[in-house]
């Protein structure tokens, strides 16, 4: 149980610079005019990179008792594993606050307090900077027991020999 707290725990920092490079990117190409819909896929990419370049380091570390993992297939597992909340759920969620819920109606109180920084936003500004903030919720749990239960999953070696011996 420590175990997969202390997992957890490192997957949440993960999670946070990983987040803090998707935000940027996604923010920066909206800055610059891009459809939100459109920001995450590029930081998608970039983001993903740099997860499993910090989770194979820090969170699901190799058991040295267990069959080896092939790192490449490891990234193809975790490019797959985030394509799901990153890149379908992502965009079913977006669509879901901007087009369908239309959270801009709800948060214009919040106009305000930017204003008071000198940041000047419509309603449709701050909701599509909102929206991935708010695609973490449920992004996060799903992503972390797809990573720990297949992309970084390692079998017992008596596993794998037995599947050898019954091909």
């Amino acid at each position: 149980m420590k175990k997969i707290m202390l997992q957890i725990i490192k997957f949440g920092l993960v999670g946070i610079v990983n987040t803090f490079v998707s935000y940027i990117t996604y923010s920066v190409l909206f800055y610059f005019g891009v459809s939100p819909l459109i920001c995450n896929i590029p930081a998608f990419i970039i983001s993903v990179f740099v997860s499993f370049l910090l989770n194979s380091k820090f969170v699901f570390k190799k058991d040295e008792s267990k069959e080896e993992r092939k790192w490449w297939q490891v990234l193809l597992k975790t490019y797959i594993s985030y394509s799901f909340t990153g890149l379908f759920l992502a965009e079913v969620l977006t669509a879901l606050w901007l087009n369908v819920i239309h959270i801009e109606n709800y948060i214009g109180f919040a106009l305000p307090l930017f204003e008071k920084f000198g940041i000047s936003l419509t309603p449709f500004e701050l909701a599509g900077y909102l929206a991935p903030v708010l695609n973490l919720v449920f992004s996060i749990p799903i992503n972390f027991v797809l990573n720990k239960f297949w992309a970084y999953r390692q079998k017992n070696k008596t596993d794998s020999e037995t599947e050898k011996h019954t091909q």
